[in-house]
């Protein structure tokens, strides 16, 4: 889930996967966003004085034992809530994982997505986790559309990758196949996410190419956008590979949606982090890096079934 950078779409390119990578249980349901996550809904840690990298934490955040996490918990596979009502997912279980390094736990709070920066900056929280796509422009505070510096940026810690997919009414792809098949069409997006730029970058080329109009739909959550299609309101929704492919195989038993055409590479997500935050910054790569290197990452990912994310280190401020 990206939020206000600018596409870059020459950089784009082609990933094929198909959408039964996603191998999650089928017991999991997707599930809309609710109100502030329970107190259970943290990862659990080891404590702080027998993990290894506590010390790299700064002490208010070690003597605190919590790391506060801001999070659109409504994106599943990535953060979701469970049939009992507990936030689980890609992320909570990365988060675990690091929380026993770290000798903390990460408390996942409910926000939406477009608020996160805003909330970071607010010191609402600590960190934000949230299928963050790490760029320039979020780095270095940049607002997408008019190019102007709109506050001080954040760093990132990269621990994933993940491109964008279309997907449609099952069985009603409306003869789409790329994003230039988009014209002519409404296509229902997240809210500031990158499906949201790359969807404002085509609406750019359809006027251009002067073929019809792509009309955009933005919503809060992407299970808004998907009740949109749903209801013929969009031919089409975009989303992250990863989530695209979790509704195609859980929505309706998989008798709701299908993913069409090839996905497009997004870039890395990050764990978002205020500029002036450095030393939690390198204590979370040394977690992630950590993580990497005992296997346990490994684990998390072949769990979810999302191998094709997988990095190999935990870069700082690595996307472009």
């Amino acid at each position: 889930m990206t939020a206000s950078t600018t596409c870059r779409t020459t950089g784009l390119r082609s990933r094929t996967a198909a959408v039964g990578a996603i191998a999650v249980a089928g017991a999991l349901l997707l599930t809309g966003c609710g109100d502030q996550t329970k107190k259970d809904n943290g990862s659990d840690s080891a404590s702080t004085s027998a993990a290894p990298l506590a010390d790299k934490l700064p002490a208010a955040v070690r003597d605190k034992g919590v790391i506060n996490v801001g999070s659109d918990i409504a994106y599943a596979p990535v953060e979701y809530k469970d049939e009992s009502g507990k936030v689980v997912g890609i992320d909570l279980d990365i988060a675990a994982a690091m929380g026993k390094q770290l000798g903390v736990d990460f408390k996942f709070q409910n926000a939406t997505f477009d608020t996160l920066i805003g909330g970071l900056a607010a010191k609402r929280y600590d960190i934000a986790m949230s299928a963050m796509t790490d760029t320039k422009d979020r780095q270095e505070g940049i607002d997408a559309d008019t190019g102007k510096k709109v506050g001080a940026g954040v760093d990132f810690v990269d621990y994933f990758t993940a491109g964008v997919s279309l997907y449609t009414n099952k069985g009603d792809d409306q003869s789409i196949k790329t994003w230039d098949d988009l014209c002519g069409k409404t296509i229902a997006v997240q809210r500031n996410t990158f499906s949201h730029d790359l969807a404002k970058d085509q609406a750019k080329k359809c006027k251009d190419d002067k073929k019809k109009a792509l009309k955009i739909e933005d919503f809060a959550t992407n299970p808004e956008a998907e009740t949109r299609m749903r209801s013929k309101g969009a031919d089409v929704v975009s989303a992250d590979y990863p989530v695209a492919a979790y509704s195609v195989k859980t929505s309706g038993g998989g008798d709701y949606f299908q993913i069409v055409g090839d996905q497009v590479e997004a870039g890395p997500y990050g764990i978002a982090v205020a500029k002036d935050n450095t030393e939690l910054r390198d204590a979370l790569q040394a977690a992630v890096q950590a993580i990497i290197d005992n296997g346990e990452y490994e684990k998390i990912i072949k769990k979810w079934g999302v191998e094709d994310g997988a990095v190999t280190e935990a870069k700082i401020n690595g996307g472009s």
